[in-house]
């Protein structure tokens, strides 16, 4: 029975080229101190169902104290100490900060655990102050807490569902306190690039001026390019980065080859293609030439003289071979050829980790 790669792998052969398309500058840049900022708190999760952190946890128990007295609630130290914390967790609570977010604004919120806890279903997060690294509050947290599972067990059986330490609180914090970013103020504004490339910050300057038709946009480095605002658009600079961000260059993105060794999937991105190399790898030969021909037309034709490529593409099995490629052959040919001889996931990996370490892979390679 024929055997097919796509019975153990999950192929995803994604033909895109490389330099044929193009991407709008608002989805490769970032405007210059215009970007969320990172807010962590420390919390208490109450109302868990014999799940919390037990009375081995001394700072849960402390924590507990610090709250009550806050609440008027003192009690003696003895008391203090036996205090059983079963139903309670004490928790890292962690959020994002948007740009531009505005006191009142709410924002989701991430809870986990820190202590033994078992589970934090059904917990109700207590009123916990998000700082910024400054020190600064900068939104208050509350709410119930959702793992989106389960972690249940009696007897020594136990069943579980996702990470029950971890949970979310959608829209779960109120912010307090905005970052103060006048954009509208600024005379020159920077870009800088998700991904750093010095042919891409070329090509939008290039884009910018063309647009714009004045030289307002320079590339400074491989990572950002400077933009000055132009007269028309002083104390009107939203407008002017959403039309710069609707503004299209050419994408110069190399292709990628990536692996997954845990779900046997391949993903291959853009034309990528292969140098003149030989492999041997177990009992299967593939042999992928480049043939050029010319293409005459007859003398009555309108037509012109080409120089055209076939591929010629064969599939053998014999103990001890060789994989061979000329130069001009690309990935699909590869993956064609594979298919036909039956080659297991394994063996698709190992072949390309091997022409990458070889430098014939025109491609970057991402092992996960």
């Amino acid at each position: 029975m024929k055997r097919f790669i796509f019975g153990f792998l999950f192929f995803i052969l994604i033909c895109v080229s490389a330099h044929g398309f193009e991407l709008r500058i608002g989805d490769v840049t970032n405007v210059k101190g215009v970007r969320p900022n990172q807010l962590i708190g420390y919390g208490i999760v109450a109302g868990l169902q014999g799940t919390g952190d037990g009375n081995t946890e001394e700072f849960t128990i402390q924590s507990i104290a610090n709250a009550l007295k806050k609440m008027n609630v003192s009690m003696p130290a003895n008391i203090v100490s036996g205090l059983q914390t079963k139903n309670i967790a004490a928790v890292i609570v962690t959020a994002q900060l948007p740009p531009f977010a505005k006191e009142g604004n709410t924002i989701d919120v991430t809870v986990s655990s820190i202590g033994d806890a078992k589970s934090l279903q059904g917990g109700t997060l207590l009123l916990t102050p998000l700082k910024a690294p400054n020190g600064a509050v900068y939104a208050v947290a509350q709410g119930s807490v959702s793992i989106g599972g389960y972690n249940m067990g009696s007897g020594g059986t136990r069943v579980r569902k996702n990470h029950s330490t971890v949970g979310t609180i959608p829209n779960g914090a109120i912010v307090e306190r905005h970052v103060d970013v006048n954009i509208n103020a600024k005379q020159k504004i920077t870009l800088d690039l998700k991904k750093q490339s010095f042919l891409m910050s070329s090509h939008i300057a290039a884009s910018i001026n063309k647009f714009y038709r004045s030289h307002i946009a320079d590339p400074v480095d491989s990572g950002s390019v400077d933009v000055v605002v132009p007269d028309l658009y002083k104390g009107n600079v939203v407008e002017f980065i959403s039309q710069i961000n609707q503004l299209y260059v050419e994408s110069t993105s190399k292709p990628v080859v990536v692996l997954d060794e845990k779900t046997g999937t391949v993903v291959i991105g853009g034309d990528v293609t292969i140098e003149p190399v030989s492999i041997s790898h177990g009992d299967i030969t593939v042999t992928i030439e480049s043939i050029k021909r010319v293409s005459q037309p007859n003398s009555f034709a309108k037509g012109k003289t080409k120089r055209v490529t076939n591929k010629k593409v064969s599939v053998e099995e014999s103990k001890g071979s060789l994989l061979s490629f000329s130069k001009g052959a690309n990935v699909g040919d590869l993956v064609n050829a594979l298919n036909k001889s039956g080659a297991t996931p394994r063996d698709m990996m190992a072949i390309f980790e091997a022409i990458k370490r070889a430098g014939a892979l025109n491609a970057d390679l991402k092992v996960m």
